[in-house]
């Protein structure tokens, strides 16, 4: 499923005109060179033109890279540059971009072959707020080809997000269930955002999946099912129906994503979804989210949103987890204490039904929503993938308009830790450092929903710049302060 953009970043150098343009272009040269010798070429474009100071090279420029097919603009300050052009450019493109600059390569040549960038990304960065326009900006934005390089091979994943979300549609079925409010969506923010939102009732949903009884794929997919479960396939009579479900969604997508080149979707699976479909969707969403496309169960829009830029960060399967349970005393004790470098606060469970991608579980296996099996025949709740999640890396995340109607987000990198959980669902051990004090002065304090994505190694770094180039700002993205540095509502007596 094609369901994230190919990055390909024009990079133009600029120049001011009282500096020879030929130190731009070299360097320009130079840094393409560096980046096709350690990274993926077909990530760049050199653009030929050097800007100078004229509006007109920036229009041939902005000509050029759309010519290419860019869809993402790396302006490289070859030396001071000219701030109007270089900031008109930035301004006029459509899509994400960043700014770097060059360093002086050598003592021995400071006279002629001095390039002033670390002055002009100053006014760069003036003019673009002048401008109110958005970029990139790296920690450290003067660097030798090599350093610039690896700038914008940085850039990559914060681009692939930006634009994603720039042509992205949710899609929605039904309101969130009764008594989970923590799931309510302000859309502003959405609009904001750039993304686009089609709410739809669980009604629709419901004809739609009539119309598709007797499909002639659904055999064919049901076949699919039963080759990712393996061993795991225990209930093979619920698989028609859930293939007939999967179908119904990646119809609706095809027929109403309409302009937009990326869907991701949320639906309500309770407490009227199993009794009228007769299963639970679990299953399903898990591999839509395997074929690139996360599903979001209890109309979560803002966590489906969380999980698609995840998926685009890190360019794999993301989760979407209920920040569950804690984990029992006698568990940390015997499997914890001692072999992992974690206090019993730090460590939690993430769980849901089943809707976590089978590539992600140490094993997996179909089963009945046990939760749901209290209130309803045990047969209606078949469709879950249960199995603890596999051990390694993590970044828990999540962006949210919250009650207030202002966007927030947090981060917080952690793992999975390789300890038998002894429960059900698609759930795991947890561990991230400080998680106590997270927990509490951010995740409470900030009012965020008990749902958390969940990428799957270390993106920290790449999805703060996510959240701060789409507008968050930098004060409502929290983190797990470490050790020692206190939250501003926390006691300071403990």
């Amino acid at each position: 499923m094609n369901n994230l953009p190919e990055m390909k970043i024009g990079i133009v150098a600029v120049s001011r005109d009282c500096f020879p343009a030929s130190l731009a272009e070299n360097r320009r040269k130079a840094l393409v060179e560096a980046y096709k010798a350690k990274y993926d070429a077909k990530d760049i474009y050199e653009c030929p033109i050097t800007i100078i100071e004229s509006e007109i090279d920036m229009v041939n420029a902005l000509e050029d890279i759309k010519k290419a097919g860019c869809n993402a603009l790396c302006v490289f300050l070859g030396n001071f540059g000219p701030e109007i052009s270089e900031t008109l450019l930035a301004k006029h493109f459509d899509g994400p971009k960043m700014f770097c600059a060059a360093a002086e390569e050598s003592q021995s040549d400071l006279m002629d072959g001095r390039g002033d960038a670390y002055c002009g990304m100053l006014n760069a960065s003036y003019n673009l707020a002048l401008r109110n326009t958005r970029a990139y900006i790296p920690e450290y934005p003067v660097g030798d080809a090599e350093d610039c390089a690896k700038m914008i091979n940085d850039f990559v994943p914060v681009a692939k997000a930006i634009y994603a979300l720039q042509n992205l549609k949710i899609i929605s079925f039904g309101p969130r269930p009764m008594n989970f409010l923590a799931c309510n969506a302000p859309i502003k923010q959405l609009y904001n955002l750039g993304v686009e939102i089609e709410e739809n009732s669980e009604l629709d949903l419901f004809e739609s999946f009539k119309k598709h009884e007797g499909d002639p794929r659904i055999e064919a997919v049901a076949k699919e099912m039963a080759e990712e479960l393996g061993a795991g396939n225990k209930i093979p009579e619920a698989l028609p129906k859930l293939a007939q479900y999967e179908l119904t969604l990646k119809d609706w997508v095809e027929a109403h994503k309409g302009y937009r080149k990326y869907v991701a979707l949320t639906t309500k699976c309770w407490p009227a979804f199993q009794t009228q479909f007769g299963f639970v969707p679990c299953f399903v969403n898990s591999r839509l989210a395997g074929q690139g496309m996360p599903v979001s169960c209890e109309v979560d829009i803002y966590g489906v949103l969380s999980e698609f830029i995840g998926q685009a960060v890190s360019d794999d399967v993301v989760t979407l987890l209920d920040i569950n349970n804690s984990v029992p005393k006698d568990m940390y004790e015997e499997s914890i204490k001692g072999k992992f470098d974690y206090k019993h606060t730090d460590t939690f469970m993430g769980f849901h039904c089943g809707n976590t991608c089978s590539r992600k579980l140490s094993f997996h296996e179909m089963k009945y929503q046990k939760i749901m099996a209290r209130n309803l025949p045990r047969e209606v709740t078949n469709g879950t993938l249960e199995g603890d999640i596999a051990p390694g890396e993590i970044t828990f995340y999540r962006l949210q308009s919250t009650a207030d109607g202002k966007i927030r987000a947090y981060i917080a990198e952690g793992e999975v830790l390789p300890v038998a959980t002894k429960s059900f669902g698609s759930i795991g051990v947890f561990a991230i450092k400080e998680m106590g004090r997270f927990y509490r002065h951010v995740l409470i304090e900030k009012n965020y929903p008990h749902h958390g994505a969940v990428a799957f190694g270390k993106f920290g770094k790449a999805l703060y710049e996510v959240f701060k180039y789409i507008g968050v700002p930098v004060d409502e993205i929290g983190y797990n302060q470490p050790e020692g540095v206190r939250y501003p509502t926390e006691n300071p007596w403990g």
